[in-house]
């Protein structure tokens, strides 16, 4: 099981440094005009990594991955929400710039991550990587909420426009579904799910850099 984690974040550490080497190259290339078609030159990978990542989920139902099953999910289906159902579906909102922010922050926190992940289940431990790896989230997560948030509220006109998920049953039904009322409600589940993952990733700082742990991996 070891191994097979072990290549599971190698597979994600390439996919998310190539998405990250490519915006940066793209950027440095093209300057501002890169930003606008980020989506349609790196969305399939990205999308790729995303449903991937679903698997992680599995890991810790299953006890390979000793994470904490809650924090994980939310974060997974936040992701997941915005990328495929915000992002993919309204073709007006790939172009924004909001989306090469929401990109640029995800893979930068994975890059790190899963080079942390993978150098763990070697029994390897550099410092620098741990605090980079448990303190570079707690600015960038609530960022990237704002992202998303603002990604949702861009997307908003044009889901009320297209009438995209909304439902509306015929007679005798009188049932109805607005989609743009539930992604207003989402927002507030977004930013409800933000303050109890902040929580979490304070606490699993404290775990991983406290004075006797930071000890005992210098051991």
């Amino acid at each position: 099981m070891n191994m097979y984690l072990f290549v599971y974040d190698l597979v994600q550490f390439c996919g998310h440094s190539w998405i990250f080497t490519n915006m940066i190259i793209r950027f440095v290339t093209f300057g501002k005009d890169s930003l606008a078609d980020t989506f349609h030159s790196i969305g399939l990978v990205m999308r790729l990594c995303q449903l991937l990542s679903v698997l992680e989920i599995l890991h810790i139902l299953i006890g390979i991955d000793k994470s904490r099953l809650l924090p994980r999910f939310l974060q997974i289906t936040e992701r997941i929400i915005i990328l495929f159902v915000v992002i993919n579906s309204q073709e007006e909102v790939q172009g924004k710039y909001v989306v090469c922010v929401l990109f640029f922050l995800w893979n930068l926190l994975d890059v790190v991550r899963y080079t942390y992940n993978m150098l763990a289940r070697m029994g390897i431990y550099y410092l620098p990587l741990t605090w980079l790896n448990f303190s570079l989230c707690i600015p960038l997560y609530p960022l990237s909420v704002l992202a998303k948030g603002f990604a949702i509220c861009v997307s908003l006109p044009y889901f009320e426009s297209f009438g995209t998920y909304s439902i509306k049953l015929p007679f005798p039904f009188t049932f109805s579904i607005y989609f743009p009322y539930v992604l207003k409600m989402y927002l507030l589940v977004l930013f409800a799910g933000m303050c109890f993952i902040i929580r979490n990733l304070f606490s699993e700082r404290m775990a991983h850099l406290g004075t006797g742990n930071i000890k005992n991996k210098r051991s």
